[in-house]
Parts: structure tokens; C-alpha cells; sequence
């Protein structure tokens, strides 16, 4: 059955995989041109920066999921730090959240790759590809874990491999030369917009939490889950880092911000012509299919698992099959609408503002409530912390300048899941068989 959880069927080759899957996707395809946006010349060095922020964050997923691997990954730990409360219930559910609205980014990404780099400005087009991009991602989730896995490491070879050779030739076309800095390194930009660029950078390196949220399918977690995480984010730090220098050192600042949803094809063009727009769409479709496939994979087992512990409703409504198949269903629909309804700016937008406040959550239950037991260093979770709410705040300061309806709508949104989870656990106190629950 796809939905079964079979220890070791996740080798630590298909973690990195899945990890970088999911980052390569949503990252750098995604962001570059809004990170640039508020970066200015400098916008490697904000996506560099947000790998720091992003590491030290994976500290304490990697110490809670060492104690205790499960599929539930995030849910487990929230619900290990705070019991079956409306904090736990609440931040497993922006979390789930978080991801979706990556699927939603990940997913109008590869239809506008599609399209705009050649001039295809049908308004209906963008959205129905963005549809079946969905559509086939769910379909691939209900393949046995083993497949997805080797999906993904081809996926990640063909991407990684593909993107970094195409940012080295546009690098070697252009005389190594550094056109987003020809008026200097610090025009254009302050700050307050590179705190923020950092922060919103971090939304391209969540997705090393797919790793925790399939702990125990992984070969010898205990060991494994730190090692993919690191490598993972290692990994996506250097491709980031070289695509971007290649997006910069073909386009001006004002080039990459005007193209900010196709930027890379954009930045093929000087350098390499119609040949190179072609070769980075190609590689665009590949990193955001995969990066569906791998999210949808790890996001409808922590809900699986946060359905079974009751802390979250589920209603089958005529649909054959288990929790699982029901909730692929569910995450397709809310990913699609989604992509079909907001532009990319605001659906990252609302997605790190849920995913920072989740982050926080995590580190403050690990800090108070599980440090000891875990055995996670109270400096490195207080850095992390602190380096959430730094960026955090950057992020909405500046954002909510340009977008105020944004920035309120998401922080509206996050108090409106946990005041709903607080309604419903109060109606659904825990009994003896909660863990069995919505089996049908």
C-alpha cells in the first residue's frame, strides 16, 4: 500500500534527494528575482545568509528527530514539546501550510516557465498548467516510497547538474564580469531589505524538514537524518550561490526584478541565446516537478499522522481508499487554488511568514520542554531563535510597505488556524482511541 510506513525503504541517497528536491524547486526558480528585489547587487549574499539562518534552524529537527524518528516528523516533535495542544495542533498545521503554499509556488513556477520565457501571454495557460503539474504530482504520490525515491535522486542529478553548468557558461560568456554590481555592491539596496531578502530566502531551504517528516522510513535515522539535512542544505548553498553570480553577472538588477518570476530563462538569453532559454526551462520543468512530487510526499504523511492523533478533522466524503489517499486529494485542490488565485510575490509571502512563526514555535518547545531530553545545546537553539525573529520582522517591515494586505492577511491567517484548532480540540477532547481514528 502507498500509504504504509516501511522502515528503511528511504535510503540516505534518496533523503538528499528528496531534501534538495524540494529546496532546488521552490528556491532558486522561484525567488531569485524577489530576493534580488530586496537584496539589490547583493542578493547572492542574501541567499547565502538564509542558508546560515536555515542550518542553524535545522538544529533542533535534527536532535528531536534523532530521539524520536517518526512520519510524522514536525508533528511528532511538536507534539513531544507540547502535548495535544492547540500550539502543537495550531504549528503542525502552518507547517502543513507552509508547504502547500510551496506547492502552489513550486507549481505556477513551472507554468510560467513554460510560457512567459517565449512569449506566451495567454492569461488562462499559466493557470491550467499549473493545474497539471498538481495533478500528475498527486497521481506519482501513490507509488511505492522506493520509486519517488530513485525519481528523485534522477530529478536531482539532471537539475543540479543541469542549472550549475548553465550558470558557469553564462559566468564564462560574460567574462566573469558582475553586471548586477556595475553601479556598486551597495546600490540600491539597505539593511533592512537585506535582513529581509535572508528572510525570504529561507523559504528556498524549508524543505529540508521533508527530511524529518519521513524519519522513520529512513535508513538508520539516528544517524542518517543530521547527515542528509546537512549535505542537503550544503548542496543547495552552492548551487544557489553559482546560479545566482550567473543570474547576476548577465543581468542588471532591474533586468532580474522586471523578469523576478522567470528570471533565470531571462539570464540564459545574453549569455547563451535561445539555445540557453531553452536548456533552463527544461530544467525548470525537472526541479519543480520533482519538487512537487517530493513535498506532497512528506506533507501528506505528517498530516496523515496528525489526523490519526485527532489533533486536525477529516472527512472521507465518499472517496474509497485510507487517510492518506483523502488528504493527496485535499492538498492537490488547496495547492491548485492557490496557484490559480495568487501571484507568486504574495504566495511566498504568506508562506514565510507561516513557516518563520512555525520555526520559532519548534525552537522555543525544544528550549523549555525537551532540551535535556533530546540533548540539544541551549546557545544554538537561542541563535536560531533569535535569527528567525530578526528576519521575521525584516521580512514584514519591508513587505508590508508595498503589500500591507499581505503581511496582515498572513499573520491574520496563522491567528485564524490557531484559534480554529483551539475550537476543535476543545470539541474533541483525547480519548483511548484517537490514535486509531478515521481509518475509513
Amino acid at each position: 500500500m502507498a500509504d504504509t510506513y516501511r522502515e528503511g525503504s528511504l535510503s540516505l541517497r534518496g533523503a538528499v534527494a528528496m531534501g534538495t528536491g524540494v529546496m532546488v524547486g521552490a528556491g532558486i526558480f522561484a525567488l531569485t528575482g524577489q530576493v534580488a528585489d530586496l537584496a539589490g547587487p547583493l542578493f547572492p549574499l542574501a541567499l547565502l545568509a538564509a542558508a546560515g539562518v536555515a542550518g542553524l534552524g535545522s538544529y533542533s529537527y535534527v536532535k528531536a528527530t534523532q530521539a524520536k524518528p517518526s512520519a510524522g516528523g514536525i508533528a511528532m516533535i511538536l507534539t513531544q514539546a507540547y502535548g495535544r495542544s492547540t500550539v502543537a495542533a495550531g504549528s503542525a498545521m502552518l507547517m502543513a501550510l507552509s508547504m502547500v503554499l510551496n506547492e502552489a509556488l513550486v507549481a505556477r513556477t513551472f507554468g510560467t516557465y513554460l510560457t512567459e520565457p517565449f512569449g506566451f501571454g495567454a492569461g488562462w495557460l499559466v493557470p491550467v498548467l499549473t493545474v497539471l503539474a498538481i495533478a500528475g504530482a498527486v497521481a506519482i504520490n501513490l507509488a511505492r516510497n522506493e520509486s519517488i525515491g530513485w525519481l528523485q535522486t534522477g530529478g536531482a542529478i539532471i537539475k543540479i547538474g543541469g542549472i550549475g553548468l548553465l550558470a558557469v557558461a553564462a559566468m564564462v560568456a560574460s567574462g566573469f564580469s558582475y553586471e548586477a554590481g556595475a553601479e556598486g555592491l551597495t546600490a540600491g539596496t539597505s539593511l533592512a531589505g537585506f535582513v529581509a531578502a535572508t528572510g525570504l530566502g529561507v523559504l528556498a531551504y524549508k524543505g529540508f524538514t521533508t527530511i524529518t517528516n519521513d524519519g522513520a522510513e529512513l535508513e538508520n535515522p539516528s544517524r542518517n537524518v543530521g547527515r542528509a539535512i546537512v549535505i542537503s542544505l550544503a548542496i543547495c548553498a552552492a548551487v544557489y550561490l553559482v546560479v545566482a553570480l550567473g543570474a547576476g553577472s548577465s543581468l542588471t538588477v532591474q533586468e532580474i526584478v522586471s523578469a523576478q518570476d522567470y528570471a533565470l530563462a531571462e539570464a540564459a538569453r545574453p549569455a547563451l541565446g535561445q539555445a540557453g532559454v531553452i536548456a533552463t526551462v527544461v530544467v525548470a520543468v525537472v526541479a519543480c516537478l520533482t519538487g512537487l512530487i517530493a513535498s506532497m510526499f512528506a506533507v501528506s504523511r505528517m498530516l496523515t499522522m496528525v489526523t490519526e492523533m485527532r489533533m486536525i478533522p477529516h472527512r472521507h466524503f465518499g472517496m474509497p481508499g485510507q487517510v492518506r489517499h483523502h488528504i493527496l486529494v485535499y492538498l492537490g485542490v488547496v495547492a491548485a487554488l492557490l496557484a490559480v488565485f495568487l501571484d507568486l510575490s504574495q504566495i511566498a509571502a504568506v508562506g514565510i511568514v507561516f513557516y518563520l512563526i512555525m520555526d520559532m514555535v519548534i525552537h522555543w518547545g525544544v528550549l523549555t520542554r525537551i532540551r535535556r531530553v533530546v540533548q540539544a545545546r541551549a546557545w544554538v537553539v537561542v541563535t536560531a531563535l533569535a535569527a528567525d525573529a530578526v528576519v521575521l520582522v525584516a521580512f514584514m517591515a519591508m513587505r508590508g510597505q508595498d503589500a500591507p494586505w499581505v503581511v496582515a492577511s498572513a499573520v491574520a491567517g496563522a491567528a485564524a488556524v490557531y484559534a480554529f484548532e483551539a475550537w476543535y480540540l476543545r470539541r474533541h477532547p483525547e480519548d483511548e482511541d484517537s490514535e486509531h481514528a478515521h481509518e475509513h
